[in-house]
């Protein structure tokens, strides 16, 4: 049986002049942290297994399709077998 989990995790950015990350994809806000002119640390806030039900919806709720995960969107598994056939 699969595991699903949702973590969240949170990035402290410090920067000069002005805030950074409004906008800015997650490569841009590491190119910014890695390569630019800010310092910054990713921190952990909450890591909980969900299950497949809850994954469907939470994928869902971020625009992804629950097929990412083999799901359809009540949290059953899709047969790969069956879905080549469709």
């Amino acid at each position: 049986m699969k595991k699903y989990f949702k973590t969240i995790i949170e990035i402290e950015i410090l920067s000069e002049d002005e805030p950074v990350g409004n906008g800015l994809s997650l490569g841009e806000i590491n190119d910014e942290i890695t390569q630019g002119h800010c310092s910054g640390q990713i921190l952990t806030k909450k890591e909980e297994e969900v299950s497949a039900k809850d994954m469907a919806t939470l994928l869902i709720n971020q625009q992804s399709d629950p097929e990412f995960f083999g799901l359809d969107e009540d949290g059953n598994e899709v047969d790969e077998d069956e879905k080549e056939n469709l």
